[in-house]
């Protein structure tokens, strides 16, 4: 299962990025966040990421599968890794045991990709 999103930077640029951020990240991703200089930029890549994740899982946003439900991080490299949790983490084990994705800005936009392996 693939899924893939692509986000313009400019129209998060346009948002309450602290209160978006705030709906959609989690605690870890917020300090990550609080790292960048270019902080819409990082933002959209984020919100790119949980979407094409969603799309992959085949369950979008739910009552059941937020964005906080989806946890992106990463490794030792810098290059982006997914946790996921509750109900998102049970769609992961029945459809697969793993998840990769892949994160990317350029010419205003961020896009994402995700594998479910």
């Amino acid at each position: 299962m693939i899924g893939i999103d692509i986000v313009e930077i400019a129209r998060i640029q346009k948002l309450n990025m602290d209160g978006f951020a705030n709906k959609i990240l989690c605690q870890s991703e917020k300090a990550y966040l609080e790292t960048k200089l270019r902080k819409a930029e990082t933002l959209a890549g984020f919100f790119a990421a949980k979407e094409a994740v969603s799309k992959a899982l085949g369950s979008g946003f739910t009552k059941d599968v937020t964005h906080k439900d989806i946890e992106v991080l990463h490794d030792e490299c810098g290059a982006p890794i997914c946790n996921l949790h509750g109900k998102a983490k049970e769609i992961l084990m029945q459809k697969g045991k793993e998840i990769y994705i892949s994160v990317s800005h350029d010419g205003g936009y961020a896009a994402a990709a995700a594998m479910i392996k």
